[in-house]
């Protein structure tokens, strides 16, 4: 096996067998050895991130937040994993020699031009998007795709197939080929 892809990026089944092996090593820390009963959520975390945020200019608003309240507003532990995968990812890509800043990727210039304005309401559209589903669905598409497929759980085989056709269908009407 190849430990890398022929642009030089991580082999997929590398990368696809690390995540596997983090995956176990996860529920297992999560539900064993810090006794919590369900796996991480990465999308309550952000909202949390928010919460804290939000709390230094309004304090009052986020104390009398029913959400914020059952939620703890703070800088936890999952906060701190998502630094620390944040950290990894660019220490991933330092290694493997893939790290580049670039403000407006290739396939979205080559569909919609070079505009570093276009891309960025783009994404913040997106973000939101995609944080409203993760909210609404309770989980993120790696939590339920993921933790569900680890349990071998209906709920999260149907949800990650859904992911991927929903996607695809985005990918598809997003950057198809102008007429």
């Amino acid at each position: 096996m190849k430990l890398e892809s022929k642009d030089g990026g991580w082999s997929p089944y590398l990368a696809g067998g690390l995540v596997g092996i983090l995956a176990v090593v996860s529920a297992y820390a999560t539900t064993i050895l810090m006794g919590k009963t369900n796996f991480l959520g990465a999308s309550t975390t952000f909202v949390r991130a928010a919460g804290f945020i939000e709390k230094l200019f309004a304090e009052s608003h986020v104390a009398s937040n029913l959400y914020f309240i059952k939620e703890k507003v703070a800088l936890d532990w999952q906060f701190l994993l998502i630094i620390g995968i944040f950290i990894g990812a660019l220490i991933a890509s330092l290694a493997d020699r893939s790290f580049k800043l670039e403000s407006v990727p290739p396939a979205w210039a080559e569909r919609f031009g070079p505009s570093v304005g276009k891309r960025a309401i783009g994404a913040f559209l997106g973000g939101i998007v995609a944080m409203f589903g993760a909210r609404l669905a309770d989980g993120c598409p790696s939590g339920h795709g993921l933790s569900g497929l680890m349990q071998l759980s209906v709920s999260g085989i149907v949800a990650l197939c859904l992911f991927f056709g929903i996607g695809m269908l985005v990918a598809h009407l997003v950057y198809r080929r102008k007429s």
